[in-house]
Parts: structure tokens; sequence; C-alpha cells
């Protein structure tokens, strides 16, 4: 009798998603809110044949040369840094993210992490939240869009849809990425020159050995003093060291982040945590990693992981393949 597929679902997802999972093998999911340690989930992945992974997880040699049955890793996301490519080709594992499914709500937290920056948001709610508020005084005056000017570093789908959303707020808009195309409406230019003009920077670039602590403190010290800074690409696209120094200096006008250095897993000098000073400083505006976090949205990305597994276990190549293995389809279950 065949041995049903076993798959590993690392963190919490939504019921519909696991119902279709139990169509197509044994389900081992974790069902709290909680990422399972490193070595739990190594030891639950040696009988996986296919792993349901997220942004805490690292997939790397070392998970790999435990899991002799793993046909597939199918990431429900777009980033796939923390995932060593190299180590699964070689051993015959194939990797598939969402490649598009994420874009629209990240580009939408973008913006509004500009506005609420900019508005000071985070310290209006705190006023009126204190019960000093007695009616409008001209205090915390800020930062809008129209009439700025917004450097987008980054021009990828997420880029293109910041881009796209900004388009009705009246800003001037720069693109930053030598490697992609400027949409209409924009100005192509160099890092240095965007650094130098911009009011806001938004930050969508991924995480490459090129692209680390690309805004660091040489780039801080390019853009115009009070300017205001966003990243919704990659945490360890921007050094927070550099970034806090520049708050404290007063160069920096406010910081706002979605993605942190210590959630880059694949690096091994990343930071254990965001540093306290950082966290509580008064210009800053953090969400928790909420880029694609709309509840159908979540949904559409689990279901979509899904069919990538299912297309492995059912001995097609899977649709959102992002490597080549070789011989991958060959591995008993």
């Amino acid at each position: 009798m065949k041995t049903q597929p076993r798959i590993l679902v690392t963190n919490w997802v939504h019921q519909a998603t696991l119902q279709q999972l139990a169509l197509l093998g044994d389900v081992d999911a974790n069902e709290t809110r909680m990422p399972w340690p490193r070595e739990e989930v190594m030891r639950r992945a040696e009988k996986a044949d296919a792993i349901l992974a997220f942004m805490p997880d690292s997939i790397d040699a070392r998970l790999l040369a435990r899991c002799k049955r793993l046909r597939v890793v199918a990431c429900a996301l777009k980033g796939y840094d923390n995932f060593d490519l190299d180590a699964c080709t070689q051993a015959g594992v194939f990797v598939t993210i969402v490649p598009d499914l994420l874009t629209e709500p990240t580009a939408e937290l973008a913006v509004g992490l500009a506005i609420g920056l900019g508005r000071n948001i985070r310290e209006g709610d705190a006023l009126v939240r204190s019960g000093r508020f007695d009616g409008w005084r001209p205090v915390l005056y800020g930062t809008g869009l129209d009439g700025s000017v917004v450097a987008i570093v980054g021009m990828g789908h997420v880029g293109r849809a910041v881009a796209q959303r900004l388009a009705g707020f009246g800003c001037r808009m720069l693109g930053v990425d030598p490697s992609a195309e400027t949409p209409p409406g924009m100005i192509r230019v160099t890092l240095h020159r965007a650094l130098e003009m911009s009011d806001v920077v938004i930050v969508c670039a991924p995480l490459t050995p090129a692209s680390r602590h690309l805004i660091g403190n040489d780039a801080l010290a390019r853009m115009k003093h009070g300017a205001l800074l966003i990243n919704v690409g990659r945490g360890s696209v921007v050094d927070e060291s550099a970034v806090l120094a520049a708050l404290e200096t007063g160069k920096l006008g406010g910081y706002a982040a979605d993605v942190f250095e210590m959630e880059d897993r694949a690096l091994s000098d990343r930071p254990e945590a965001i540093d306290e000073r950082l966290r509580t400083h008064p210009r800053t505006l953090f969400t928790p990693h909420l880029g694609s976090a709309v509840t159908r949205v979540r949904q559409a990305i689990e279901l979509r992981a899904v069919d990538n597994i299912a297309d492995v276990l059912e001995g097609r190549r899977p649709r959102d393949a992002i490597n080549e293995p070789t011989q991958p389809l060959a591995k008993a279950g």
C-alpha cells in the first residue's frame, strides 16, 4: 500500500488551507500563532514530502540533510532570501514562491506609513488618548505628500504599485532601479540624486548581497535634512544602526518600517532584536510585517502555495518554481 505524502505546515494557516492540504496527504500543522523553534521544525521535517513555509523559516543545507523525502518547499511569501536555493537545488527540492498576491497590500501599507509618519499620526493618537487634548492647538505640524518629492528605491512589482497609488497625491516621483524600467509619470535617477532631492524615500528593494545596507551612513548623509525614510522591502536593505544615529542627530526626520534586520535569518550576523532606542524613538512608526496581512490576501497566498505542493505531489513541475533541481520528482514518498 502506497504511503500517503506528509505535508509539514510550519506556521498557522486558515482552516480552508488545511482542508485543501488534507486532500493531498497527511498534514502536520502548527496550529498556534507562534513559530516553532528551529530544532522542532527540523525534527518534524525529517518525514515530510512537502513543507509549507513562511517568513520565520530558514531552509538550508543542515535542515535538508535530514529530509530524505522532501520534494518541495512551498513558500507563502515573495521574498525568499531566507531560503538557500543552491542547497535545495542540489538536494533535488523545488522551491516555490507566491510572486504577485502580496504586491497590492504591501504598496497600500507603504503609502499608509508615509502618511502616518509625515502627519504625526502616532503622536496625535497619543495626545488624544492622554486626555490632555482640549481642542485645536497649533501643534504637530508635519509633512504631507502633496507638493513633496518622493523617491521609490526598487521598481519591481511593489515599487511600481506604490507609484500607482501615489499618482493621485500631487507629489513628484523619482524612480531608482538600474535594472527596471521607470513607469510613466516618474523620473529615473541614480540613488545618490534621489537621496539629495527627496522629502520622502520609500524602500521597496529586495535583499541581495548588493542591496544589504544600501541605505546606510553614506546614503543617509546624502538625504535632505529632515527627510523621511520608509522601508517595506527587506529589513537589512536599511542599516538600522545608521538610521538610529541619523534620527538622534536630527538629520533624518523620521523612520517607518514594516520589515526589520532581525527577520533576515539567512544572515548570520543579523541583530537578534530591534534596538530598544530605535523602537522607542519618538520619530519612528512601525508595523509588525503587515504588508500582506489582509485576510482575503493571506488566504489566497496560502492556497497558491498549496497549488504548488499539489503540482509536485502529482508529478508536475510547480507553477511558481524559482529553481530547477536535478530529478526532483523521482523521490519516493
